[in-house]
């Protein structure tokens, strides 16, 4: 007697989209490919055989690049510090900064007239670039760490403020509705019934920008911020490559140990 085996299970198949559903993504996606194929000339696609023809500039460099001097270790070490302590002070102020602003920016929280002018103003503070923002706080407070603590936190604030408006939109409404049944106001849906869904992911995002904010404190250094930057600039402007790569390996691995702890921290709240 032969056993009938069950049939296999049919794969559910994603529904076939027309020629038409599709226009929209095939134009989008030809006009990328077309800007492509139009920067070729303009951002001089056609020197990458310089990489191949200018290779001997590229040993002399590296013969010195590959030979640090650690020498003034300390002194970098002590610079790197300052440098994430600037991160920290401009990631925390920025957390503050977001935190009402990407309330008043979520579209199930804030009405519409409150809305608007807030996205336009974290618009504005993600847009400047962070040496503009340093170089303004630079003439008004001197040299110094201070004008890159404020340089980061403003343009970190703003960006985190979308990442927190986006984050508040995305909620589930039950908790909310729930407070609000209790009769409470409008600031206790927003402890109770919102900051509890949301703090996990504000609190990644912000570990994560403290991550980036610790490569651009670096960069700040180039206007006289403070930090190890501004050591590695005036470095760099000497041609004494060798105290550079001491210099480019301190950042490497103080960037990389942040990183990791980063990762650790962000895989225990999600």
């Amino acid at each position: 007697m032969t056993t009938v085996q069950p049939a296999a299970a049919e794969i559910p198949r994603p529904p076939q989209r027309t020629l038409v559903q599709r226009a929209p993504d095939i134009l989008i996606w030809g006009a990328v490919i077309a800007v492509l194929l139009f920067s070729v000339g303009p951002v001089n696609i056609g020197h990458f055989t310089k990489l191949f023809s200018n290779a001997e500039n590229m040993r002399e460099f590296a013969k010195d690049f590959v030979h640090p001097k650690w020498d003034l270790l300390p002194l970098y070490i002590q610079q790197m510090i300052l440098t994430i302590q600037i991160a920290m002070w401009g990631t925390a102020l920025a957390v503050l900064i977001a935190i009402p602003f990407g309330l008043a920016c979520a579209r199930n929280v804030s009405p519409v007239w409150l809305q608007q002018p807030m996205r336009l103003l974290m618009n504005l503070l993600r847009s400047i670039p962070d040496l503009v923002v340093g170089t303004l706080f630079i003439v008004a407070v001197g040299l110094g760490p201070f004008a890159g603590v404020m340089a980061l936190a403003l343009n970190t604030g703003g960006v985190l403020a979308k990442l927190f408006s986006e984050a508040v939109e995305s909620i589930d409404k039950g908790p909310v509705e729930g407070v609000r049944a209790t009769g409470a106001t409008k600031l206790h849906e927003v402890i109770w019934g919102v900051i509890p869904q949301v703090g996990p992911l504000w609190t990644s995002y912000a570990l994560y920008r403290f991550e980036s904010n610790s490569r651009s404190a670096t960069v700040l250094g180039l206007i006289g911020a403070g930090g190890i930057g501004q050591l590695l600039f005036e470095t760099l402007n000497a041609f004494d490559y060798q105290h550079l790569s001491a210099i480019v390996i301190v950042i490497i691995v103080a960037v990389t140990l942040i990183d990791l702890l980063s990762q650790l921290m962000r895989s225990r709240l999600l």
